[in-house]
């Protein structure tokens, strides 16, 4: 390129030469040129992969129930009773307004509740499922990126 920069001034200063006033230098520029692409080197694959396996649950499982008394009482009382807590045992009085020669309330019965828990072994066998990914690399042909564009 140097070569042909030269040859031209060599042209412009033969022409001159001719003409002793006027001298014309030419003056040249090179430019440049960038461009890129996307090579591909390598290709990922990835894939989700899932195992199962089997587990025994065994757990103690509570159960509550109640039992409900009735006691017969028919006595007679001077105030209504509250519902009162014996043990783990709840005492709800049932009280009824007799009519006599004189009014008197008389403790017909008592419902006793009581709480009764209990425990028994449960055991059951699932299927629990877990995913994991996998991933795989794989070597792109360049031949084939090259002659593709």
């Amino acid at each position: 390129m140097a070569d042909e920069l030269t040859n031209r001034l060599n042209t412009a200063v033969e022409q001159a030469s001719g003409d002793a006033h006027e001298i014309v230098v030419p003056l040249l520029e090179e430019e440049m040129s960038v461009s890129k692409r996307v090579v591909p080197k390598n290709r990922v694959q990835v894939s989700r992969v899932t195992h199962q396996h089997e587990e025994i649950v065994d757990e103690l499982l509570a159960r509550e129930h109640v039992e409900i008394e009735r006691t017969a009482i028919n006595k007679p009382i001077d105030a209504m009773p509250s519902v009162r807590e014996d043990g783990d045992t709840i005492i709800i009085p049932i009280v009824e307004e007799v009519l006599t020669i004189q009014r008197s309330l008389v403790l017909k019965e008592e419902v006793r509740i009581r709480k009764i828990r209990e425990t028994e072994r449960y055991q059951e066998r699932v299927t629990l499922r877990k995913q994991e990914a996998v991933v795989t690399r794989k070597p792109v042909d360049n031949s084939a990126v090259a002659g593709g564009g």
